[in-house]
């Protein structure tokens, strides 16, 4: 009690410490996330030339082009691609601030003139486009905002016109952009002469190449500072984005061999029948099994994976694995249980029949309205429908010549209007049911009226093919998966093998176990797939975050069911890459250096055939060389050998050239120079086409180069 009483008369200065507890830990992690005294780190995806890419609005599109693509692509492509259109836009925007581009109302009118002179609904009498109706219809909008109105199909308010006209303008403004760099990029009479000597000069050579290959390369040393020194030469070829390597151990839930004993056992017992007892009417009643079920339906329904397909398939349609034993079943028969794929199936032969593998039929179709792809102007009731169709069979009975026009004049399938409403030989199972079966299961000459969600077809089967066995199969099936047992097993091993991994070497507790190790290195920050897992997202975001240091080890959960264990092995910043992940492609370059040396140091004879027999080689010839395509037979594209004989006279031998390759000795025996011509206006026109051709793409790519882009996606992505 005397200490509840001391609490009491202290209550404010607890109030006080408590408070000043909490302010604190706050104060810890906004000074850990530096960015935490300023909402702009939170609602700016981008920052672009001191200008902001909002959240807000940069989701709202992401959502949108999300919806537009489905599932054909992942949320980080579609982000991806929203970010790129959105850097573009920024990145030209600043472009046209600087020149004052602008798009004024002439001009506006102008590309809404460009853009919706098809539009019905801008056209007066004469068909021609009127601008007062277009006024009219942005002043309607305008009165009435919140109202929809429709554009073509489109429906339209005042907002979404709005952004219409803002992106009408900024295609304009970046075509006039585009227009005005294209005005200023242009090739000389001069450098059209230059083209064409590049192509048509000619000279022909003997050489000798001295291939890297004859150097075996354990017999160079390369030591780490040779790996400096070049790195240090060539900076750019090794600059890297921050990265993370890790390395994961999956634990996948993947069925036992018990599981799919077990599997195979329960649908042999689904086979016969049984006695159960009914809670409804208290009485023990016998249900039939797979082998006397008579409904297919109701049975598949009840205990398969794969529900009854009422349709006749043909031998080629059946399990591959099974289709010999199916095929010879007897209507009733059973064969199975056997697995197909990730399946295990009883197949049960229900009926079979000869049917034509293919026919050939034409129709017209009368729908009516609230039928499938019945258009808008179709008003027919069904009933209406029908009496047409049947007054059309009549006609076409009476007098078979009419069909075609009828089809012209009546029928809604545009599919087969323009070919007299035919549909060529066709398989099986292509068309809808009602429509198949009276094609295939009627002879050849059969005409008639045939009821489909399209509406009421008049069908003449023109052609079959000779009639080959089909059959009426039900597939009793169970997908072949983990039990609940195997799903603990995997949990319980996933869970052994972070508890080990968390006081002892990761690799090594992998390899004890004779579990597979997959390192992955070089993971950027706005990755989505880790090889061998596919997306995973949460996996890279986890390998970035500031809380996760080297030998951190981490469970995720796998989508496709299972686990993955993984370890942080490095953080590698930004910069130039270190000296043993450049090794890779710094020894290969600075061998063929050495190389390169030392064949040069040994070479002392003076001809190439003097040569060619000191080196063990062959002097070979190469003709009708030019310098736009530098490919030299007999050694493979080698633009410094090509480019060294340009520069010799006729007769005269080179030194060593170092190729790609080897190292080449090279003698001019014909130089052509290339035919005057009266003008090169043609190869100076080609030129400025291909020039101004790439001028879109390679001056957004200079431009996002130049730009200034602090880019925060992998905050919230």
């Amino acid at each position: 009690m005397a200490i509840l009483n001391k609490i009491r008369q202290r209550s404010l200065f607890l109030i006080l410490v408590i408070a000043l507890a909490l302010f604190s830990f706050i104060l810890a992690d906004l000074f850990k996330n530096n960015n935490g005294f300023s909402s702009k780190s939170q609602n700016v995806v981008a920052t672009v030339n001191g200008k902001d890419i909002s959240r807000q609005d940069f989701m709202t599109k992401v959502e949108n082009a999300q919806r537009q693509y489905g599932n054909s692509r992942t949320s980080t492509q579609v982000m991806n691609m929203v970010y790129d259109q959105e850097l573009r836009k920024a990145i030209l925007q600043t472009q046209y601030e600087n020149l004052g581009l602008s798009v004024e109302r002439d001009q506006m009118r102008d590309l809404l003139k460009q853009n919706l002179s098809s539009y019905e609904e801008f056209k007066n009498e004469a068909g021609v486009f009127d601008e007062n109706k277009l006024n009219d219809f942005i002043a309607s909008l305008k009165e009435f905002p919140n109202e929809v109105s429709n554009l073509g199909n489109t429906p339209i308010n005042y907002a979404a016109w709005t952004n219409y006209e803002n992106n009408i303008a900024q295609s304009g403004k970046e075509k006039s952009y585009f227009n005005m760099v294209k005005a200023g990029i242009n090739a000389t009479l001069t450098d059209g002469e230059f083209e064409y000597k590049l192509e048509n000069d000619n000279v022909n050579i003997k050489y000798v190449q001295i291939p890297f290959s004859t150097i075996v390369d354990s017999t160079l040393e390369v030591s780490k500072s040779d790996i400096k020194n070049y790195i240090n030469k060539n900076k750019s070829q090794y600059e890297v984005e921050a990265s993370r390597d890790i390395a994961f151990v999956q634990f996948k839930e993947v069925p036992s061999a018990e599981d799919e004993k077990n599997i195979e056992e329960e649908l042999t017992k689904l086979l016969e029948d049984k006695e159960e007892f009914d809670d409804v009417t208290k009485q023990t009643v016998k249900k039939l099994g797979f082998k006397n079920a008579t409904n297919m339906t109701e049975f598949l329904a009840e205990n398969s994976s794969i529900q009854f397909d009422d349709n006749f398939v043909f031998t080629k349609s059946l399990p591959a694995v099974a289709v010999n034993e199916i095929s010879a079943l007897n209507i009733g028969e059973t064969f199975g249980p056997y697995k197909d794929g990730n399946v295990y199936k009883i197949t049960k032969m229900v009926a079979e029949k000869m049917l034509p593998d293919s026919v050939k039929v034409r129709h017209i179709l009368i729908p009516f309205a609230g039928a499938a792809s019945a258009e808008a102007t179709v008003t027919r009731t069904k009933e209406e429908a029908k009496k047409t169709a049947d007054s059309v069979l009549a006609i076409v009975k009476r007098n078979p010549s009419k069909f075609g026009d009828l089809v012209t004049k009546l029928s809604s399938d545009k599919g087969s209007v323009d070919k007299g409403g035919e549909y060529d030989y066709h398989p099986y199972n292509t068309m809808v049911k009602p429509f198949n079966d009276f094609t295939f299961e009627g002879e050849k000459g059969d005409l008639g009226v045939v009821e489909t969600v399209f509406g009421f077809h008049i069908i003449e089967v023109l052609g079959q093919t000779d009639a080959v066995k089909a059959v009426k199969v039900a597939h009793l099936a169970r997908e072949i998966e983990p039990s609940e047992e195997t799903i603990d097993q995997v949990f319980n091993t996933t869970s052994k093998f972070e508890i080990a991994v968390a006081d002892a070497d990761f690799n090594q507790v992998a390899k004890d176990n004779n579990y597979i190790l997959m390192p992955v290195n070089s993971i950027k920050v706005l990755d989505e797939n880790i090889p061998g897992l596919g997306a995973q997202r949460q996996m890279i975001r986890w390998a970035f975050d500031e809380d996760s240091n080297v030998g951190d080890v981490k469970r995720f959960t796998i989508p496709n069911g299972g686990f993955v264990v993984a370890q942080l092995q490095a953080k590698n910043a930004e910069g130039v890459m270190s000296t043993e992940k450049a090794s890779v492609t710094a020894l290969p370059a600075i061998r063929k250096e050495k190389k390169a040396k030392m064949i040069m140091d040994r070479i002392s004879g003076a001809t190439l055939n003097d040569i060619a027999a000191a080196e063990g080689q062959t002097v070979k010839t190469a003709v009708a060389l030019n310098m736009k395509t530098p490919t030299l037979s007999g050694a493979g594209r080698e633009p410094k050998v090509i480019g060294a004989a340009f520069g010799l006279k006729e007769g005269e031998t080179s030194k060593g050239i170092i190729g790609t390759n080897g190292v080449y000795f090279v003698q001019v025996t014909k130089v052509t120079p290339a035919g005057e011509m009266p003008n090169y206006k043609a190869n100076a026109n080609r030129l400025t086409s291909t020039k101004t051709g790439n001028v879109s793409r390679l001056l957004v790519d200079a431009l996002k180069e130049a730009a200034e882009v602090e880019d925060n996606r992998a905050t919230f992505y």
